[in-house]
């Protein structure tokens, strides 16, 4: 097709129509959800795509969501109930080793027809809370996919307009949730309709040789601008190392992380040759549907920020293009099945992360200093006294690394996650739950620098029945990185303990499964803290005495490190700092 026949400003219009469209998919998914981690904290994602699974237009909301749904489509195409799309079919699938990015994460499909043809797909993915897995909400010490819960390929919830009870009624028989699982469904089976309509509209409009004309335009300038922006990297290969805590089972087994950045011209390659063989638990990462995505996202995030552009570029297929990613069979970013995968998300964020770290010498106006680059994602689980099970999910936030030009932000999540803090009031009017303390960190002090990182969580949540905690988190050991002089932030931890007895605390490591409480039981989550960026000497001596002025440095720290002297009434003493950098300097 001739993409050269739309004008430049139907084609912008009609852009900003798909950006709506995206948009509005993402707000009826969110709004017409029951659970709180998809009501709330919006980890969804939702859009339109053409035949070819290519991406037309996306909401904004967790990359990892919206960015894995052209992987969702090619495995649905190898498994679809019946080999055939009708008008009125509506798919759920769910498999890691047909395109999922993992198996809490449905996707709900609909085909678009126009005129009688098959022209496009309107879908989304959301994250559920319980899909009947080993154990509530979360899995990670599980030995295969198969212990991760029910296993959706290509299965039809509608076909031809008509529900499949029989589907249905197995999904709520399989769920500790199934009143908010089967909403939650039917919410985005709401979303993706409305997907559907809203394309339609727009095709009866401009009409379909137009509108896919703009579609085809606007890929290829996404395309074009993420070329031109990897031109400016340097020709090379880029490589930055880390590792992990442990699998979930194996406490003293480190996993190695090894990042290899090539670039060449116009396209990069991603290779992970290096990292752990794939693991006994859960802890490995779905190839198509996460590991990929997470490369992609990585490079939207450093090339293409909106903040650095002067034209914000349309989020599409254009920019996963120049990006292609090597990961050896067998390894724990390519699992063979039936290998277990559902705990995948912070292996995905340190990749980033190292992905940065590696890139750092070549861009260094671009990239950051270590974030917390994990997850905490808990899941909270009891029964009520009519013996059904509460579950409730929670991701706690993060810290970035300092920043070229300014601080590391505080207690939010970081790089490839995008989801939003679950309110505490929420919480107490729904769950038999109480969270007890929720603050920045302040038993250590985040990576110092002239832009110093961001300061990590602290988030003590009080189960009031009996049940089951399951966590999974990453980074008590392997401190994020600080770079350019900046000092290393902060590791995390997670404690246990019970309300009346806070002096005996257990200390938990990064992930655990099914850990049973007690009523009165907390879990006290600590993130880490991102490292600094620059010399901790050149930053500004008004910036460290408000830092201590609110409590985010001491008055030690602020001597030791940044050479910044106070008197006792926190003033700045400027002839003893002058002498105090001076002194310093020398040191380094």
């Amino acid at each position: 097709m001739n993409n050269n026949q739309v004008d430049p400003i139907t084609c912008q219009v009609i852009s900003g129509a798909l950006d709506t469209i995206a948009e509005e998919m993402g707000h009826v998914l969110y709004r017409m959800s029951f659970s709180s981690i998809i009501r709330e904290s919006q980890d969804l994602g939702a859009g339109l795509f053409d035949i070819n699974y290519q991406t037309i237009c996306e909401s904004e909301s967790t990359p990892m969501h919206i960015g894995s749904i052209p992987a969702y489509l090619r495995g649905i195409e190898e498994t679809l109930q019946g080999g055939e799309w009708h008008e009125g079919d509506v798919v759920v699938h769910n498999h890691p080793y047909h395109g999922s990015s993992h198996t809490p994460d449905l996707a709900i499909v609909i085909p678009i027809f126009h005129q009688g043809e098959l022209v496009a797909f309107s879908g989304n993915t959301a994250h559920h809370i319980d899909i009947g897995a080993a154990t509530p909400g979360l899995i990670i010490d599980v030995g295969d996919v198969y212990a991760e819960g029910m296993l959706f390929a290509g299965l039809k919830l509608y076909e031809k307009g008509v529900r499949n009870e029989g589907i249905a009624k197995m999904i709520t028989a399989n769920s500790r949730a199934s009143n908010q699982l089967m909403r939650d469904i039917e919410a985005q089976v709401a979303s993706a309709k409305l997907g559907v309509k809203r394309f339609q509209e727009l095709l009866d409009r401009y009409g379909k040789e137009l509108t896919f004309s703009a579609i085809e335009k606007l890929i290829d300038y996404s395309e074009k601008i993420l070329r031109q922006k990897i031109e400016e990297v340097p020709d090379g290969e880029y490589r930055a190392e880390g590792f992990l805590d442990d699998d979930g089972r194996n406490r003293e087994d480190r996993l190695p992380i090894v990042v290899t950045v090539k670039v060449k011209g116009d396209s990069i390659v991603v290779d992970l040759t290096g990292s752990a063989p794939q693991t006994v638990t859960a802890y490995n990462v779905p190839f198509e549907g996460s590991c990929k995505v997470a490369a992609y996202a990585a490079f939207r995030k450093l090339l293409l920020d909106a903040y650095n552009l002067d034209v914000p570029i349309p989020s599409n297929e254009g920019s996963f293009k120049p990006i292609s990613v090597i990961a050896p069979k067998g390894s724990i970013f390519n699992p063979i099945f039936p290998a277990a995968a559902e705990a995948r998300f912070t292996q995905c964020n340190r990749m980033i992360d190292l992905i940065i770290k590696a890139l750092a010498p070549v861009i260094p106006d671009k990239v950051i200093a270590g974030s917390s680059a994990s997850i905490s994602f808990a899941s909270y689980a009891g029964i009520k006294e009519d013996g059904d099970y509460w579950v409730f999910l929670e991701v706690n936030e993060g810290a970035y690394g300092g920043r070229p030009r300014s601080d590391g932000p505080d207690s939010i999540d970081n790089l490839m996650a995008n989801t939003r803090n679950n309110p505490i009031e929420d919480l107490g009017m729904h769950l038999p739950m109480i969270c007890d303390r929720y603050e920045l960190r302040d038993d250590v002090m985040p990576g110092a620098g002239k832009y110093r990182g961001g300061i990590g969580v602290v988030k003590e949540q009080r189960v009031l029945t009996p049940g089951f905690i399951t966590h999974e988190s990453e980074r008590h050991y392997d401190v994020p990185w600080g770079v350019f002089g900046g000092k290393d932030g902060a590791v995390g931890k997670t404690e246990i303990y019970n309300l009346p007895a806070q002096s005996k605390r257990k200390e938990m490591p990064s992930k655990f499964s099914g850990y049973s409480t007690q009523a009165g039981d907390v879990m006290a989550y600590y993130s880490p803290c991102g490292g600094g960026y620059g010399n901790p000497l050149e930053r500004s001596i008004e910036k460290v005495r408000e830092d201590v002025l609110d409590d985010f440095c001491t008055v030690e720290h602020a001597y030791e490190i940044y050479g910044v002297v106070l008197t006792t009434d926190l003033d700045i003493d400027i002839n003893a700092t002058k002498e105090r950098r001076k002194e310093l300097q020398q040191e380094n």
